[in-house]
């Protein structure tokens, strides 16, 4: 069925689409509060800027849309039937862009969680929440054995350096004594 919107209007329409603070984003951020976690929003610090930084547990969410990042087997992401070329070069740079932004979150220590809009639904909410916050405390216990071992290892570098140091002292102390005599 052919559109009835001219091309003009149909991108006034796509151009007024929010690229943060939109519905699915508010509902999850609303259920993880009333389940007692605390995050920051859009943390520009970060590569690809997360919807949702959970940095207790050291993970980030991404709310992704269905149709702007391409989720396959999704009713939500048909493609449209006017400028296809378009649409399917700028879907495809967004699904590469997303894996770069994951690959960089994870080679600095950070969890990625990534939901989709058409998972967000009413009905779904507290499965959804259920999941998350399953993957969450996982992978906020994974980062406190890491940083623990983290910690153990800077104590035993200190502490060769410490023996390395008392060593060198003595070598200096005894060739000094022998110079003196």
């Amino acid at each position: 069925m052919p559109s009835s919107l001219s091309t003009l209007n149909r991108h006034e329409i796509m151009a007024r689409i929010p690229s943060r603070g939109t519905n699915p984003e508010l509902i999850l951020r609303h259920a993880l509060w009333h389940r007692g976690f605390r995050y920051r929003v859009n943390d520009r610090h970060l590569p690809g800027s997360p919807d949702i930084v959970l940095p207790k547990y050291r993970t980030v969410v991404f709310v992704h849309g269905c149709f702007w990042h391409g989720h396959k087997n999704c009713k939500k992401s048909r493609k449209p039937k006017t400028n296809t070329v378009f649409w399917e070069t700028k879907i495809s740079r967004n699904q590469e862009r997303d894996q770069e932004v994951w690959r960089e979150l994870e080679s600095r220590g950070w969890s990625v969680v990534i939901v989709w809009e058409c998972e967000i639904k009413k009905a779904t909410i507290d499965s959804l929440c259920d999941r998350l916050e399953a993957e969450v405390k996982d992978a906020g216990e994974k980062h406190k054995e890491l940083m623990a071992a983290r910690k153990k290892e800077k104590e035993r570098r200190k502490l060769e350096w410490y023996s390395r140091k008392q060593k060198e002292n003595l070598r200096c102390h005894y060739r000094n004594k022998a110079v003196y005599q």
